[in-house]
């Protein structure tokens, strides 16, 4: 998995490391459906403080194309989280539903009564 990490605060970037590390372990079992994993923090109001953390994560994935999950937080390491879990929480839907769809269509055709 390619992870891309975007940021101009000089405090989001000493999180590079922890953020490659979160997202890889994140989505270490469905590393097949996301090929690439862009990560962009920003800071909404500059230092003036306040609940203003923007994380957001771009998952490049095969079969469900792009998508993109947003959380603000009054840091960096919490925004990150809860977009992790809500990406995790939505992979996982899309695999399940996918998953079934697979099922169903592998069944054998049987008589019709």
């Amino acid at each position: 998995m390619q992870v891309l990490f975007k940021s101009r605060d000089p405090h989001a970037t000493a999180l590079r490391d922890l953020t490659e590390r979160r997202v890889r372990f994140a989505f270490r079992r469905m590393g097949g459906l996301v090929p690439r994993a862009e990560v962009q923090f920003s800071d909404e109001n500059g230092p003036r403080g306040g609940i203003d953390k923007r994380c957001q994560l771009e998952l490049r994935t095969h079969g469900a194309g792009s998508v993109v999950i947003s959380s603000v937080s009054s840091d960096w390491r919490t925004a990150l989280d809860h977009v992790l879990a809500r990406a995790a929480r939505l992979l996982m839907r899309l695999w399940h539903k996918g998953h079934d769809a697979r099922r169903l269509r592998q069944r054998p055709a049987g008589p019709d009564f």
